[in-house]
Formats: structure tokens, C-alpha cells, sequence
């Protein structure tokens, strides 16, 4: 597609348009991990752009890890898409003495998964987070931020809170990880998981998002916002959860009613 086929709306520099269609073939899977990407001179045909603006492009791309580059060799697809995470796969409590779920169903997708607890503490939560637990604007909650990462690459920010008649005195309140995850402990604590609310965004990352991700530029973050219900349509938990939008994907099933 050359460049005259762009719209003239399309703000963007020339070489963050190109680099947003070779992304979207990417991610789409016309280009496949280790294919080979069109040639400069193909590509310079195609858009309509110099050298230095191909180059430009794709230097986006590398720091975006989408795409491999090396000296005297084809520019490549990254051996691997973007991952797909199942949330329904891991909602449940683990097993007695299993890790949390997520850890087990993100290490089949390849590499070592792991979480690192960043904080712990009683916060006054944004309006969503309030509304979403329903409690008053103001009220204080018990906050636990931990970033999960695979092979020590940052796959998600997570925030969750939770009321403090349930936090208090129990071991949300310790900055130490919880074996099988906090869903175990709920239900252990007596507030089974019964229902989980998503609600999904793409948003421009925060200046913490950016940090904490590494991300190499204001590239979207799919932002979930859940919530989960136990008995009587409780909410016990709300987290909000940030993952680069170029890397990762969510994946829900759902049958006929």
C-alpha cells in the first residue's frame, strides 16, 4: 500500500504509520514468527518513503521486541506472537499447596513465570475501583501491587483491592506473597469466588505502567478491570490489571444461553 492510500487525516510521522501497518500484520499473523519482512527496497516501493524513514519504522519495531534485526541478515518476525492469556483458566483457587494458577497456566505458554510483590498497603482507591467494591468515595482499602513476569520480562502490572472487614488481621495485610494465590485465601477466609466481572480497555500507559512494563513507547495497554462476587453478589476483590497491548492478548470463551 503506498503512501497516497493514507488517509490525510493520519497525523501520525510516515514512519509511525508504517510501522502501525507492519505491526497489525504482525499481530495478525500475515507476518509469522521468522518470516522475513519485505525488503528496504520493497518497502520503500510499497510506502512511498526513503531509506531513512524504513529504517526509522522499523527501529520501532525492534524496541518494541516485534522484530529481530541483524547485521548482514533479513529482518525477522520475533519467534513467538503475541501470547494469549485465558483469564477463565486460572479465576478458580488452586489446588491445596498449588501455585497460583496463573504461574501454572502462563508457564505452558513457555518460560519461566513468576510474581514479585511491589507493595502493600491502605490506599484510598479511584472512583471506579469504589464504585466497583461499593463503597463509599473516600473509604479506605487494602491495596496489594505485584508485577507477574515470564523469563523476567514484565507481562502485567496488578493492583487489587480489597475491604478492609476482610483484609484486616488476615494475611492480605502481610507484605509477603500468598501461597496459591489470594482466591485460595478467599475462599479459605470463607468468601468462595463465585463470579468474576471484566471489564477491558486499550488506554494510553501512566507514567507507572511505563515504568513497570518497559515499555518502549505510549503503545496502548489492555487494562482489565475486575471484580469478583462471592456469596450473596459480594464483592471481595477488585484488580486492575495493565499489559503491553502489542504483546499480549485475552482470550474468553463463551457458550449460548
Amino acid at each position: 500500500m503506498g503512501n497516497s492510500e493514507v488517509g490525510t487525516s493520519d497525523r501520525r510521522s510516515l514512519h509511525e504509520r508504517i510501522a502501525a501497518d507492519l505491526r497489525d500484520e504482525i499481530m495478525s499473523g500475515d507476518l509469522g514468527p521468522g518470516d522475513n519482512l519485505p525488503s528496504t527496497t520493497q518497502l520503500r516501493e510499497r510506502f512511498d518513503a526513503s531509506n531513512a524513514t524504513i529504517q526509522k519504522a522499523l527501529h520501532l519495531l525492534k524496541e518494541e521486541r516485534l522484530i529481530v534485526g541483524r547485521p548482514g541478515s533479513a529482518v525477522t518476525v520475533r519467534p513467538r506472537r503475541q501470547r494469549t492469556m485465558r483469564p477463565a483458566a486460572y479465576m478458580a483457587p488452586s489446588a491445596t499447596g498449588a501455585p497460583y494458577r496463573w504461574l501454572t497456566e502462563a508457564s505452558k505458554l513457555g518460560g519461566e513465570a513468576r510474581s514479585k510483590l511491589l507493595e502493600v498497603a491502605e490506599v484510598t482507591p479511584g472512583a471506579d475501583v469504589a464504585a466497583a467494591l461499593n463503597i463509599a468515595k473516600g473509604d479506605t482499602v487494602l491495596l496489594r501491587r505485584q508485577i507477574l513476569l515470564i523469563d523476567d520480562e514484565p507481562v502485567e502490572l496488578v493492583k487489587c483491592y480489597y475491604p478492609l472487614e476482610i483484609a484486616r488481621g488476615m494475611a492480605l495485610m502481610e507484605r509477603r506473597r500468598i501461597k496459591g494465590g489470594t482466591p485460595t485465601l478467599l475462599a479459605e477466609l470463607g468468601f468462595p469466588p463465585r463470579l468474576s466481572v471484566d471489564k477491558v480497555s486499550a488506554r494510553v500507559p501512566t507514567q507507572e505502567e511505563f515504568s513497570a512494563l518497559r515499555l518502549p513507547s505510549s503503545l496502548p495497554v489492555l487494562r482489565t478491570l475486575r471484580t469478583l462476587y462471592s456469596d450473596d453478589e459480594r464483592p471481595v476483590e477488585v484488580a486492575v490489571m495493565a499489559k503491553a497491548g502489542h504483546l499480549y492478548e485475552l482470550q474468553y470463551e463463551f457458550t449460548a444461553q
